[in-house]
C-alpha cells in the first residue's frame, strides 16, 4: 500500500492540521504495517501557480511526443498527477483560511484537476478518470464551522468534495480540530483523536 501524505499549512510540522494528518497516517500504518508513505509539505515550500504553458496546452491537443518535452508548470502538473495515481490512500492536512482552502492547496488542485488528464468533458458533464481510493482530510480551523455552535461558513468541505470528486475521488473522510484560536484546544484535539480512533477501529466479526 502506498500512502500519499500532503500538508498545506505555512506553519509546517507545528500546525494542528499537520499533527492531525500525522495521526491519520499512524492509524493507516497500524492497519497496513507494510505500507509506504510518500510525504509532501507544500505549505512551507511554495508550489508555483499554473503558468502560460499550462494554459496554452490545455486549450490545444498535446504534441505527439506526449508530455516528455513539455516545460513549465505542465511538467510539474504531470509529476503531481502521477503521485496521485500511484497512491492507494491520500491524506491531506490543511488549515481553513478565510472559510476555504489555503492558496497552496488551491494551487495543488489547479495542477491535478486537469481536463483530458484527470477528467473528461462529456455532454453529460465532467467524468473523472482516476481510480477511486480513500482520501482523508485533516482540517484545522481557528473558528467553529460545524455543529450547533458553528459561527462561520464552511466552503472548504463542499469545495474539496466537488474538486476531488470531479477527478473520480469520492471516498472522502473529514476530521477536524476546530476553535484553535479560542476555546478549549485540548478538548478539540481529544474530540478529533476519538473520531479518528473510532473510524479506524476494527470491525466486529
Amino acid at each position: 500500500m502506498n500512502i500519499l501524505h500532503m500538508t498545506f499549512s505555512p506553519r509546517g510540522a507545528a500546525s494542528e492540521s499537520s499533527r492531525l494528518s500525522n495521526l491519520v497516517v499512524e492509524h493507516l500504518l497500524a492497519r497496513h504495517p507494510g505500507a509506504s508513505v510518500h510525504g509532501r509539505e507544500f505549505g512551507a515550500a511554495e508550489l508555483p501557480h499554473v503558468d502560460g504553458v499550462y494554459a496554452v496546452e490545455l486549450g490545444s491537443p498535446l504534441p505527439p511526443e506526449g508530455l516528455a518535452a513539455v516545460t513549465g508548470t505542465l511538467r510539474r502538473s504531470e509529476e503531481l498527477i502521477r503521485e496521485l495515481q500511484a497512491a492507494d490512500a491520500v491524506v491531506i492536512g490543511t488549515p481553513m483560511h478565510n472559510y476555504t482552502v489555503p492558496s497552496a492547496l488551491k494551487a495543488w488542485i489547479d495542477h491535478v484537476l486537469r481536463v483530458r488528464r484527470t477528467f473528461q468533458p462529456t455532454p453529460q458533464g465532467k467524468v473523472g478518470t482516476l481510480r477511486d481510493r480513500p482520501v482523508y482530510v485533516a482540517v484545522s480551523s481557528g473558528g467553529l464551522y460545524s455543529g450547533e455552535n458553528a459561527r462561520q461558513p464552511d466552503f472548504l468541505t463542499p469545495y474539496l468534495r466537488a474538486a476531488l470528486g470531479t477527478m473520480g475521488l469520492s471516498d472522502l473522510t473529514f476530521f477536524s480540530v476546530q476553535g484553535t484560536a479560542s476555546g478549549d484546544l485540548q478538548r478539540a484535539r481529544e474530540h478529533a483523536r476519538t473520531e479518528i480512533a473510532a473510524h479506524f477501529a476494527p470491525v466486529a466479526a
